[in-house]
């Protein structure tokens, strides 16, 4: 299909605590580099037998005791094993991070997982409400999502709207809009509702910020970019890949090309969407590799990702930084 308007398509083993467990340095350890087969939209989750065998180790983000969980292929199964872990209920988790407690965007868990990598949840604390007068069309919001349901604040614009309202802060998760439950909406949806909100009118929105333990208790954060250095996640032996669609896979870490170009894209879908999402990036730069002009690469998001409806101008930029990275422009 060329590029054109697009129509959206309608398409057993048991955790236990470590009470002893050092936090800082902690690594998950690797059981095995099987694949596995992820359950896709209506089918049943795959045998035990057929997911990874992994281990990794896992804490509340505001602090507990450290537990092991394995044998998860997908973000909403992740989260079913941490809860399991904590004797919580799974949505309780807003989201986790990789190898640090604190609030920190940069270390999100996404689609992959860094095979000694140290899972922190973040669970939900206070709910709040703040009105917010719209008198820009932009406010100032990145949204991403947690991959089961919730979305949650990841940037804020140094100087917008939302910045200077001090109850918003980065983690939040956005649960309500004018008195609309949005909980189930994806991130590019809960952009959209926010972009369309009437200029000069106020608007509510019920918030709901991830628990802090009191270390964490610190002036809010804007979500920056840290130095590329520092954004890498995972020690080496590779990492899992988590698919909402297809096989959960043990790969090895991404490269140079892989992590420039999934970055851009990430980008791009901040400047044209309002959204970052790097699980929704690595899935479009792989797609995009292997494709011989911008129509392939436009029918083959089509059939992948046919949920989104991506600006044609969008898919065009995808496709241009997809070969800079590969001639090494970016």
């Amino acid at each position: 299909m060329p590029l054109g308007p697009w129509r959206k398509k309608k398409q057993a083993t048991k955790e236990h605590l470590v009470e002893n467990e050092e936090v800082s340095g902690g690594h998950a350890g690797a059981g095995g580099a099987a694949k596995s087969s992820v359950n896709g939209a209506g089918l049943p989750p795959p045998p035990a037998g057929l997911r990874p065998k992994l281990v990794f180790h896992t804490q509340l983000a505001h602090g507990s005791p450290t537990g092991r969980i394995e044998g998860f292929t997908n973000v909403k199964e992740l989260y079913a094993k941490i809860a399991e872990a904590f004797s919580i209920s799974p949505p309780e988790i807003l989201f986790c991070t990789l190898n640090t407690h604190k609030i920190d965007m940069e270390k999100l868990l996404g689609g992959q997982i860094g095979l000694e990598d140290f899972i922190f949840a973040h669970i939900k604390g206070i709910k709040k409400e703040v009105e917010v007068y719209k008198s820009e069309d932009a406010l100032g919001l990145t949204i991403t999502d947690n991959g089961a349901g919730y979305a949650f604040i990841k940037r804020i614009k140094e100087g917008s709207i939302a910045d200077r309202v001090k109850v918003i802060c980065v983690g939040d998760h956005i649960e309500c809009i004018n008195g609309c439950n949005i909980i189930g909406t994806r991130h590019y949806e809960v952009a959209r509702m926010l972009k369309e909100l009437p200029r000069d009118k106020s608007f509510s929105l019920k918030l709901v910020e991830p628990m802090k333990a009191f270390d964490m208790l610190e002036p809010r954060s804007k979500g920056a970019a840290k130095p590329a250095n520092e954004n890498k996640i995972g020690t080496g032996r590779g990492t899992l890949r988590l698919r909402s669609k297809g096989p959960a896979t043990v790969e090895d870490e991404p490269t140079e090309f892989e992590e420039k170009a999934v970055k851009k894209v990430d980008d791009l879908l901040e400047s044209y969407m309002g959204i970052r999402d790097t699980e929704l990036a690595a899935t479009m730069v792989e797609v995009g590799r292997d494709k011989n002009n911008p129509d392939e690469f436009a029918m083959a998001l089509d059939e992948t990702l046919g949920d989104f409806a991506f600006p044609d101008e969008f898919v065009f930029d995808v496709w241009g930084a997809i070969g800079d990275a590969k001639q090494g422009r970016l």
